[in-house]
């Protein structure tokens, strides 16, 4: 099965619609899928409820669809550095689920495992536990917290195979693995492609049978993913 698109647009065609439930890798701007968002935003698809670490940042990754509205809500971490997102929270227009980032990794990874819930004692005693079960296990009190299975995953990637098996650059893994695994439909962008077989075995950070669609952007912008360091002296 062919699973190399020509363009993010043509991998995004026939899969994302409104009102879906999508998740979309990345932390801060590094390891976000930048031609994917780009995509989705021409594609004038709206009522999305987006899970991610965060938001990006104004005029940029997920910034770019807080601007034109197609963002009904964010199920997320870390809300700063979006002077837009603030704007639209505050004046009742986004939806917010705030998440702890451990629990929101641990909701992606159960989703992907098949696992409807979980445990866990970050967040119990305040808001992020209103309305959620309480259940006590060795004399601690625990909060539920139900998985997330998006119907659509938007992930990032550095090389992958024509199998759709992937390997991420460094800490641009982030979110992307679990978001990836998590999806129903996972569509990856990725900066190299290479033959089946080419990437050794310990090499694959995810196999690829999570992977749906494949489309190679070589040159995003990458704001933030350069190496710096410090001279010698």
């Amino acid at each position: 099965m062919n699973k190399i698109y020509p363009n993010a647009a043509a991998a995004l065609d026939g899969v994302v619609k409104s009102g879906q439930l999508m998740a979309v890798g990345g932390f801060g701007l590094c390891g976000i899928p930048e031609a994917l968002i780009e995509a989705l935003k021409a594609s004038g698809v709206k009522d999305l409820t987006v899970i991610s670490n965060n938001a990006g940042v104004d005029g940029f990754g997920l910034g770019k669809l807080l601007e034109t509205r197609q963002i009904r809500k964010m199920i997320s971490s870390y809300v700063g550095e979006n002077k837009e997102f603030e704007r639209q929270y505050l004046a009742g227009e986004l939806e917010l689920e705030f998440t702890p980032q451990g629990t929101l990794a641990e909701k992606l990874r159960a989703g992907g495992a098949g696992i409807p819930a979980f445990f866990t004692k970050t967040g119990v005693g305040t808001i992020v536990a209103e309305g959620k079960e309480l259940r006590e296990f060795d004399g601690e009190t625990y909060v539920m917290e139900r998985s997330l299975v998006p119907d659509v995953a938007l992930v990032k990637a550095d090389v992958a195979d024509r199998s759709g098996n992937l390997r991420f650059n460094l800490t641009a893994r982030n979110f992307n693995p679990a978001a990836a695994m998590a999806g129903k439909v996972c569509i990856v962008e990725v900066e190299k492609i290479v033959a089946t077989g080419e990437l050794a075995p310990d090499d694959v950070h995810l196999p690829g049978i999570y992977v749906h669609r494949i489309v190679h952007n070589p040159t995003p912008e990458k704001r933030i993913e350069k190496m710096t360091t410090r001279p010698r002296k």
